[in-house]
């Protein structure tokens, strides 16, 4: 039999949390079967339409659609970018603030100062700064004599993504900076004191303590990229809209555009589903990999 004050406990920790349990249920569990029970189906969007059941019509439409690929090519830019030039900028400036260096508080927060400005602010900002004609970028060049590289940044396919992407690392190089210096700050005292009587220093310290120490912020990093980039939207949105013809369209662009613009609902709630199972399966598929190598080491 259980004790009435254990019953209470229970009681109690249910109520606690019925709340987020609730919040769970409603604003991700539920849309999430919906979504998944409407990928199978046909539908416009309005409220009282027919809902025609079309099996996998909607996912072989999406998989063999050459926007959607190109899409996640862009999705694959992103990840690039998000690994080769924001993951070991992000880390050097998590090591400038954390040292001893005078003004750390200053460069901490000047690096945080992009992504609290906002999206819309930084894309609006940016798409300025590439205007071809009266651009900063543009004006600079002409004033050095390199205005034959001036472009039109933004409407040329190809660049615009990686425009998008060069301004999107320098948005969330901040943020990332705080992620790896919780990871650096973590690190005991114990452990600079005894590579300094073993003369462990510089880039040996660098490469055989401080990053193995940072793996968990690594790991953090990672996850978040990679859904990040998956669901890449707001900053190319702001700068570019997709364009020009789609040439920097991202997945959660082409979910928007074929939901609430071409009102092919059906086929949108497919790219949501596959987009959520390919973040799952890679997000599970990294913490495995580097819990393994944890349990190996």
């Amino acid at each position: 039999m259980l004790s009435k004050a254990y019953k209470k406990q229970r009681r109690q920790a249910l109520l606690i949390l019925l709340p987020s349990v609730m919040i769970t249920v409603i604003f991700v569990i539920y849309p999430t079967i919906r979504t998944l029970i409407l990928s199978f189906q046909r539908w416009n969007g309005v409220a009282n339409a027919t809902r025609e059941w079309v099996g996998l019509s909607n996912y072989l439409s999406v998989l063999t659609s050459k926007k959607f690929w190109n899409a996640m090519l862009n999705s694959l830019y992103f990840t690039i970018g998000g690994f080769v030039i924001l993951m070991p900028v992000a880390f050097l400036l998590a090591m400038l603030v954390t040292s001893q260096m005078k003004f750390t508080g200053f460069f901490k927060t000047m690096y945080l100062l992009p992504v609290m400005l906002g999206t819309t602010a930084v894309g609006l900002m940016w798409t300025f700064i590439l205007n071809s004609k009266f651009g900063v970028l543009a004006q600079f060049l002409t004033s050095v004599g390199l205005s034959k590289y001036i472009i039109d940044w933004l409407s040329t396919p190809t660049v615009n993504i990686w425009c998008v992407v060069l301004v999107n690392e320098w948005m969330y190089a901040g943020y990332n900076m705080l992620i790896f210096a919780a990871g650096l700050v973590a690190i005991p005292a114990d452990i600079h004191d005894a590579c300094k009587i073993d003369g462990c220093k510089g880039i040996k310290k660098l490469i055989h303590v401080t990053i193995p120490l940072c793996k968990n912020m690594f790991m953090v990093f990672s996850v978040l990229c990679i859904t990040g980039c998956l669901k890449a939207f707001d900053i190319v949105w702001a700068m570019t809209r997709g364009g020009p013809m789609g040439h920097s369209s991202t997945p959660a662009i082409l979910l928007y555009t074929e939901g609430f613009q071409f009102k092919l609902m059906g086929r949108s709630s497919a790219i949501g589903i596959i987009l959520l199972t390919l973040g799952l399966v890679l997000s599970v598929t990294l913490n495995h990999t580097i819990f393994k190598t944890d349990d190996n080491l």
